[in-house]
């Protein structure tokens, strides 16, 4: 079985199309679509149907797909074992990881990783929807939330904390609340998307409290939450990661200090805690240090 055959195979079903996939390999479209020809004759089935816009699998390719993916994996096992005794991280190292979340905090941890090791190139897709690392072919994710149950294998890398901030000139034109319960008469800036919704759960040592403030706009993006309360729209409720760069000017202030949202854990996922490359460990390691320093 050629290989490298199998390869662009497996990632031109992945990534749904010839151009994608030589994208994602750094290699020739053209040269591509040869290598997928030549495996639909050494097999002697079609295993895609291809149209002028997309490519879909038969039912022969389904089956060869799911197959091909267990033997890839298969040489990506035996490839991690080797690796596993050389202590310097190399090669590519592919990961997965939503996009606020990936702006907040991974693209500096891969910024960081890339100068302290010379010998790793990385991929990053950023993305909102849920990744499967074993058939798409991922080394590592990094998801914030609880996990779900899973095969897979997971660190915890930190949390995310919150904490309640405002421009001083919303502060100074409505007054600082000297209590949650106070929240409610004023104006708020809410992320809200997804699970959340437009409310805070603040907590105190012991003390939990559900507050709905005035929303003067619900965005489902932090940086423009940050943004909004930056400019004197109201209070936000904002990831400390987030809210920092603007306490460090002076555009934003704490309010409410002992209160905060409960925090949101963080972890790396990854297919196999049994052959964790050096360069996958490597990362995992920097992010747990870029936590800490945070």
């Amino acid at each position: 079985m050629d290989l490298p055959a199998l390869r662009a195979y497996v990632k031109t079903v992945q990534a749904g199309s010839y151009t994608r996939a030589a994208e994602l390999l750094g290699a020739d479209k053209a040269r591509l679509s040869r290598q997928v020809v030549a495996l639909e004759a050494a097999l002697g089935v079609r295993l895609l149907t291809r149209s002028t816009r997309s490519l879909s699998l038969t039912e022969a390719g389904r089956e060869f797909f799911e197959r091909a993916v267990g033997i890839l994996a298969a040489v990506d096992e035996a490839e991690r074992a080797m690796q596993q005794t050389q202590s310097e991280p190399r090669g590519r190292l592919t990961l997965t990881c939503g996009v606020e979340f990936g702006q907040i905090a991974v693209a500096g941890w891969i910024h960081r990783y890339l100068a302290r090791h010379p010998l790793v190139s990385v991929e990053a897709d950023y993305t909102s929807r849920l990744v499967d690392l074993v058939h798409e072919g991922y080394d590592l994710a990094i998801r914030v939330g609880p996990l779900a149950d899973s095969a897979l294998s997971a660190r915890r890398l930190g949390e995310l904390r919150y904490g309640l901030y405002a421009a001083p000139a919303y502060l100074a034109r409505r007054g600082t609340p000297d209590s949650p319960e106070a929240l409610a008469t004023h104006a708020g800036v809410v992320f809200a998307g997804g699970s959340h919704v437009p409310a805070w759960t603040l907590v105190a040592g012991s003390q939990r409290l559900r507050i709905e403030p005035e929303a003067r706009l619900i965005a489902n993006n932090s940086f423009a939450v940050r943004e909004a309360a930056i400019a004197g729209l109201g209070i936000a409720l904002l990831p400390r990661l987030v809210a920092a760069p603007a306490i460090v000017v002076g555009t934003l202030i704490p309010v409410l200090p002992d209160w905060q949202a409960p925090p949101v854990p963080v972890h790396a996922v990854y297919a196999s805690a049994r052959y964790l490359t050096p360069k996958v460990r490597a990362f995992i390691d920097l992010a747990v240090e870029a936590f800490a320093d945070a």
